[in-house]
Formats: structure tokens, C-alpha cells, sequence
């Protein structure tokens, strides 16, 4: 059985006066299934659609094939995220498959 894919989320921008008022900042990067709780809350439902549109094999039009651009919607702090697919190493995935 396959298992979903890693994706990893990295903020890429910040476009507005202010700052984050999760206190993010561009750089940051996560894994969204084990840092889900370190991620504002506003970005994560932004991302949701994302994610399952990335795990399940989508594609988001006019972005590269296995990531996705959003971002949150503060409107007065639009954070920049981009959701990408983890290729895990065929080692790994081997072993998870078989536990």
C-alpha cells in the first residue's frame, strides 16, 4: 500500500505593512504532518485544499507540477507559503511499506 507523500511548506513572503501576528517569518519551513501545531492556525486553512490536492496527485494550474503557492489571509499580513512534495528515498519507503 502507498503511503501519502511528505509535504514540506516553506513561507516564501511577506507582502503587507505589518508584521506576522503569529510571528512568522519568510524562511520558516515545516513539515505539515508533524508541525501542524507551530503553524497559525489562518495559513492552515488556507493550506488544507493545497495539500490534498498535492497528496492525491493534483495539480494546481499554472504551478509546477507537485507544489502549490498560496497564501494566509491576513489581510493586513499576507504571508507567502509554498507546499511541496517530499520524495522520500526508495530505502524509506521500502521499510514503511513493509511495517
Amino acid at each position: 500500500m502507498s503511503r501519502r507523500p511528505k509535504i514540506k511548506i516553506t513561507i516564501t513572503d511577506r507582502r503587507g505593512k505589518m508584521g506576522c501576528h503569529r510571528g512568522h517569518h519568510v524562511g520558516e519551513v515545516f513539515d505539515f504532518d508533524e508541525d501542524r501545531g507551530k503553524i497559525c492556525p489562518m495559513a492552515m486553512h488556507c493550506a488544507f485544499p493545497y495539500i490534498d490536492i498535492l497528496r492525491y496527485g493534483g495539480t494546481i494550474p499554472g504551478q509546477e507540477k507537485g507544489k502549490a503557492e498560496f497564501c494566509c489571509s491576513d489581510a493586513d499580513t499576507i504571508m507567502v507559503f509554498e507546499a511541496e512534495i517530499v520524495e522520500e528515498k526508495k530505502d524509506e519507503q521500502d521499510k514503511a511499506d513493509k511495517a
